[in-house]
């Protein structure tokens, strides 16, 4: 039974909440109360239609004066809102070093440096961030100030209901853990509320490209940026081949009512989501990389806020079960008519979420390129290697003590580590590796090569 709002927004007008906040967190706690934890009819459910799944290698590359016109009306968007806590780290995520000491916003800054100089462009950055991030990356990026125009906007800061009572948590007793930025689909609130659209606008910018700060692969793509200026299309979803390790992400799908509907694994009714995680089924993903055409967001919103399903996400904090409302940036593909997704490669999907994906994109399998990671083409098999690293190395410290160098695993096809174990420098990983240590430490010495080997023991290996 939930709450009347009524009850919740004397309390919210007290905690500092802003006007718009409380506009927007009635919005989104009234389709609460319409849909609860909505769920998708899953008869209505069907692969979209031929047509409306484009394949990225048909679509053509504009020649290069055309290219140039198009870079110098568009803009890019990085999300932001993210701490680096799954590994271990305090502050913004974008400021863990991954790769050659470059962190990731040196990435995507580099990557726009690099863009602007080749079409003698000026591409500006602009910045999603949560109120968890947007103070420390205002520091961050006064580093790059002359080198790029960066435009940084804040996510909203909504309240965490107890799951009991359905009331805002008490701020008295959680403090800042008492609230939290509603998902990216937050943007196409956000973003036009900060004034930065309308700034774009009147720059003579058209297109937006948004993609998350921690997806290395993620870069503007100019056959896509190609097709929606020759097609008008109002609305680009990325989508990449799924593989076992991307079974919960959000699908496309077509309903009865729409063409093109995001369906995230949390509005799928139980008894499917077996059949919602499989690769035979749903064989594509959303990666969160999308393309807006400004002028026509700015249309729609003449029309009121952009439509996005409410998503009902589960926490604990402190013990005590909250739930967050929360929308997704890919269900803008249902509210823009005419919109589309590109199946695009793998490669412009590489995100960085926990410490097994960070050994992935050190690795000498990529290299890096103007601030983007290109696949090393000295790499035999298409598919990357899957890595399990284990509860040792979950921290971004634990990790970094535990390689005394970036193994070679040009040729792994699977790493699985159980158990306190230490790589030596200069080791090389080859098929499949296993290694299993009950207690105390297992230590693989300098210039190791395992190949199809499992290993067991918690002794330093002399031999191998």
């Amino acid at each position: 039974m939930t709450a009347s709002f009524t009850q919740i927004k004397s309390y919210l007008m007290e905690q500092n909440l802003t006007p718009y906040e409380v506009e927007l967190f009635q919005r989104l706690y009234s389709g609460f109360q319409r849909h609860g934890s909505y769920k998708v009819d899953w008869e209505e459910i069907s692969t979209p239609e031929e047509g409306m799944i484009l394949e990225h290698e048909t679509l053509p590359e504009p020649h290069e004066a055309e290219a140039k016109s198009l870079i110098q009306k568009t803009a890019v968007c990085r999300l932001n809102g993210g701490l680096g806590t799954t590994m271990g780290c305090v502050g913004p995520k974008s400021a863990i070093e991954v790769r050659d000491n470059m962190t990731f916003m040196d990435m995507i800054v580099t990557q726009l440096q690099a863009l602007n100089q080749r079409f003698q462009a000026d591409v500006p950055l602009v910045l999603m961030n949560s109120f968890n991030t947007d103070q420390d990356t205002h520091k961050i990026i006064k580093k790059y100030v002359g080198d790029l125009n960066i435009y940084c906007f804040k996510q909203n800061r909504l309240p965490r209901l107890r799951k009991d009572s359905l009331m805002p948590m008490s701020v008295e007793r959680f403090g800042e853990e008492a609230f939290y930025p509603p998902g990216h689909g937050d943007f196409f609130d956000a973003f036009p509320h900060s004034g930065i659209l309308d700034q774009l606008l009147a720059e003579g910018r058209e297109w937006l490209f948004i993609a998350n700060a921690d997806n290395l692969g993620a870069n503007v793509d100019l056959r896509i940026l190609k097709y929606m200026a020759d097609s008008h299309t109002p609305f680009v979803m990325e989508v990449t081949p799924k593989t076992r390790a991307d079974v919960k992400g959000g699908t496309l799908v077509k309903t009865t009512a729409k063409p093109l509907h995001l369906l995230e694994i949390a509005q799928v009714p139980k008894e499917h989501t077996q059949e919602f995680k499989s690769i035979k089924k749903f064989k594509i993903f959303n990666t969160n990389n999308s393309w807006i055409n400004l002028k026509t967001l700015k249309e729609v919103l003449t029309q009121g806020p952009v439509e996005r399903e409410v998503l009902i996400n589960h926490k604990t904090v402190k013990g005590v079960p909250v739930i967050q409302l929360e929308t997704a940036l890919g269900a803008g593909v249902a509210a823009f008519e005419g919109a589309k997704a590109v199946a695009v490669p793998r490669s412009r999907f590489l995100p960085v979420k926990k410490t097994d994906d960070l050994l992935l994109v050190q690795s000498n399998i990529f290299k890096v390129e103007q601030g983007v990671l290109v696949r090393n083409p000295a790499r035999q098999f298409p598919e990357l290697p899957m890595i399990r690293l284990g509860e040792f190395f979950k921290s971004y410290e634990q990790y970094q003590e535990r390689f005394e160098t970036i193994p070679d695993i040009l040729d792994l096809d699977l790493l699985t580590v159980v158990g306190d174990v230490w790589f030596g420098a200069d080791i090389t990983l080859k098929g499949n590796v296993i290694t299993v240590c009950d207690a105390g430490r297992l230590h693989l010495p300098r210039g190791s090569l395992l190949e199809n080997k499992v290993l067991t023991g918690n002794i330093e290996i002399g031999e191998l």
